[in-house]
């Protein structure tokens, strides 16, 4: 292999090892010791292109990740490169560490969602199209109640063909039951054949007087509006507000049953 060769394999290594986390002067300087077998700082330092100060904490960083071993005391102290197999090993910490650090960070989410809620402002955000009408229901996902819904099945499943079996699939297998207020239509009918496995309760409503399109899910501290015939997608983050929708909610649920009642009759 050529000088050139060499030079262009090493360059190809670096931005591997760059590509597995390491940055571009940690991965020259430990490229250059395994070539080199051992040295001083000044010495690498020579080698990878860098001044004396810069290896120092090069190094420091190498040794910090295992990559690097150092033997002796100053000025006569030596690195060497750990076996290219610590690299692996590095990388497998470095993803339990990560794995570590997102299992922290989940059971801290309640307690961040609640200082958010009690000190921002209501937080309004809009979606559109049909990637946005789908960003709206995978959030109810994260409902931590059941949810309160005012829902129309044909226009649901017209506005999002094949979503919406599988939707309801996994909001059921997470445990998160939902009431729905629904026009009593063909669709809504057949719909309602499956509301035991779905963890759904439907109170109809007749679609000649009540018929509406948009949906509305309220849960948590949220209310959720899909409108179907804008593609619109719109999520209102507010304690306040959704407090205030669920009570509304109440009433009209109640109504909505007694209506239920004589639709059967």
């Amino acid at each position: 292999m050529g000088v050139y060769d060499g030079v262009m394999k090493n360059e190809q290594l670096s931005l591997t090892l760059q590509g597995l986390g390491l940055g571009e002067k940690e991965a020259g300087v430990y490229i250059a010791l395994l070539e080199m077998g051992r040295g001083t700082v000044a010495q690498i330092a020579r080698k990878a292109g860098l001044n004396r100060t810069t290896g120092y904490d090069i190094l420091d960083s190498l040794v910090n990740k295992g990559l690097v071993n150092i033997s002796g005391k100053e000025p006569k102290s030596e690195y060497a490169a750990e076996p290219p197999e610590a690299v692996v090993v590095y990388l497998k910490k470095e993803v339990g560490t990560a794995e570590e650090r997102i299992s922290k960070a989940e059971t801290l989410l309640p307690e961040l969602r609640a200082i958010a809620t009690t000190q921002n402002r209501p937080r309004i955000k809009f979606y559109e199209g049909a990637d946005g009408l789908k960003n709206v229901y995978e959030d109810t996902l994260s409902s931590t109640e059941p949810i309160r819904a005012y829902a129309n099945v044909d226009d649901m499943h017209k506005g999002l063909p094949n979503y919406f079996p599988a939707y309801y699939k996994r909001r059921a297998g997470k445990g998160i039951a939902i009431r729905a207020i629904v026009p009593k239509t063909p669709i809504g009918i057949e719909r309602g054949a499956h509301d035991v496995e779905e963890k759904r309760e439907i109170a109809f409503v007749s679609p000649d007087k009540y018929y509406f399109s948009p949906e509305i899910n309220i849960y948590d501290n949220k209310v959720m509006i899909a409108s179907w015939k804008e593609k619109l997608g719109v999520i209102i983050e507010s304690a306040e507000i959704a407090d205030a929708m669920k009570k509304i909610y109440e009433l009209a649920w109640a109504e909505a049953k007694r209506l239920d009642a004589e639709l059967h009759k």
